[in-house]
């Protein structure tokens, strides 16, 4: 195998690597001090060319794909983790519109119809720097009987037809980007009969759209740039021109494209690499403040060589992954995929705990970021749809031939925790 990055890539991952150093980084501890939205940072990808990264090339986009979002994501992730999440939510919207879509079937009228919308919505972000949220988590555990359970709750965000498009009521929760993106990605269940496959609805809901409410407070232990606060939709009216995907589209898609819960595993390999690359830099004495090689190096030295053990295994692993991506995987992909994101979901707390022992008790103090690093290593194992228990579960239960319990059935139901 052959997996040398193109010619492309490298120079995209270049350009976020720079950007990372020399811009993200420097603003990360504010951010993360004051559980404050990184604004600048999402003007520094729009100015990059970033935020249209995953637009095809026919709009006006860089045209890159799942796996290439992924290294680039990486990229960023070492300069603030909580940014390099929040973008992928962007980022995972315009794949969803873009080339996920394109693998999926739908008929000539309605992927016309899809290609005449999804190209403003593009527009809108190549020329104006638009940014997508994508509020899939829901808290909702109580409801009427016909409301499709997911992930262990109900998704409860109903849709009602009206003229000229949808009547949008319900609460989201963990909705990164609050208040801070244009708009918000916004998976709903139409209500009426029929299949619920068929009755999945991907809206793109204005985050100042009469009827959208931000509530609570933000002061969480990792992750804090994220702003995630709940999202309320009470009688939101979304007309049909901001659907992100025809109807039918979002549910199948979820089915068909098990890699997209990967996506969240670059962020965390990104940060990897980040508590590895500020070991080494203290313990050689190119970190301000630190004491350079001690006597008790050679024991460090073992804990080292354990984490680049770790980084490089997680990495060889996710990047073989993300080149497998595609819709409707063989088993041995899918299984791949959550063996990957698993691997990494542990590496990245092993890896940044590691790193706080080796360099020690002055790496503790909030001038360095070590203690950010392991914080928001946390959040890995907990975000859906593939938190660690679920994709451990899953991943068994295949594997012994039984039917998946930790999420719904695929013919049944769909689990749009996010």
């Amino acid at each position: 195998m052959d997996s040398r990055l193109t010619p492309r890539q490298i120079e995209l991952v270049d350009r976020a690597r720079r950007l990372a150093v020399e811009r993200i980084a420097p603003r990360a501890d504010k951010h993360d001090r004051e559980a404050s939205f990184p604004f600048e940072d999402f003007l520094d990808l729009q100015d990059a060319g970033l935020l249209a990264l995953c637009v095809p090339q026919a709009y006006g986009g860089e045209g890159a794909g799942f796996e290439t979002y992924c290294l680039v994501a990486e990229q960023l992730a070492q300069g603030n983790a909580a940014t390099a999440l929040c973008y992928n939510m962007h980022a995972m919207t315009m794949l969803k519109m873009g080339e996920v879509a394109d693998q999926m079937p739908l008929t000539d009228e309605v992927r016309s119809l899809h290609e005449k919308r999804r190209a403003r919505l593009f527009h809108e972000v190549v020329e104006r720097g638009v940014v997508y949220g994508q509020p899939h988590s829901e808290p909702v555990e109580q409801g009427p009987a016909d409301q499709v359970k997911a992930g262990g709750r109900r998704f409860g965000t109903r849709a009602e037809r009206a003229p000229g498009g949808y009547v949008v009521n319900g609460r989201k929760f963990f909705v990164s980007l609050s208040g801070a993106a244009d708009y918000f990605a916004t998976p709903a269940l139409l209500v009426g009969p029929g299949p619920w496959i068929d009755r999945t609805l991907y809206l793109a809901i204005p985050k100042d759209a009469p009827g959208v409410e931000f509530q609570g407070e933000w002061d969480p232990m990792g992750m804090r740039g994220t702003v995630s606060r709940d999202m309320v939709l009470t009688n939101v009216f979304v007309p049909d021109e901001a659907s992100i995907l025809p109807p039918g589209l979002f549910g199948a898609a979820h089915n068909a494209w098990p890699h997209g819960a990967l996506s969240f595993s670059a962020t965390f390999l990104g940060l990897m690499q980040a508590a590895y690359d500020f070991t080494i830099a203290y313990l050689t004495g190119r970190v301000l403040g630190a004491t350079g090689m001690e006597p008790e190096i050679p024991a460090k030295g073992h804990g080292v060589a354990r984490m680049l053990f770790a980084l490089e295994a997680a990495r060889a692993l996710f990047y073989r992954t993300i080149a497998e991506s595609q819709v409707h995987p063989s088993q041995a992909v899918a299984q791949r995929a959550r063996a990957a994101h698993v691997t990494i979901q542990r590496g990245v707390v092993e890896v940044t705990t590691e790193a706080i022992r080796i360099c020690g008790g002055r790496a503790m103090l909030r001038r360095h970021p070590l203690e950010r690093y392991a914080r928001d290593a946390h959040a890995a194992a907990v975000m859906r749809p593939w938190t660690q228990d679920i994709a451990t579960q899953q991943a068994w239960e295949i594997e012994l031939g039984l039917e998946p319990s930790a999420t719904a059935p695929r013919d049944e139901q769909p689990d749009t925790q996010g």
